[in-house]
């Protein structure tokens, strides 16, 4: 997996924290951010109301299937593009419909 340069604010506070426990693990900033970040991550995808939300996205085109795949799994993410296949055409359909 590679990996993206980003760029964000935090307080200095918590920049000094992390500068801290990086000091005290032999580890870099960039270490201490990105284990915390992966452990908020790990936690939140466990809440089934995150799973919902996630896949409400999904249903309104605002993320890919391997983004849903990555927080869902393959399996539930695959049920879920299978519903929104069928819910489209039977969308298709009502339009269809309605022009005749």
């Amino acid at each position: 997996m590679g990996s993206t340069r980003v760029n964000f604010r935090l307080p200095e506070d918590l920049i000094q924290k992390a500068d801290v426990a990086a000091e005290v693990s032999k580890k870099n900033r960039t270490e201490i951010v990105k284990e915390a970040l992966q452990k908020y991550l790990d936690d939140i995808e466990d809440d089934e109301r995150f799973k919902e939300a996630v896949v409400e996205l999904y249903l309104g085109d605002q993320i890919s299937f391997d983004v849903l795949k990555e927080f869902i799994g393959r399996q539930d993410a695959e049920s879920v593009r299978t519903s929104k296949t069928i819910l489209d055409q039977g969308d298709d359909l009502a339009d269809e419909l309605t022009e005749l």
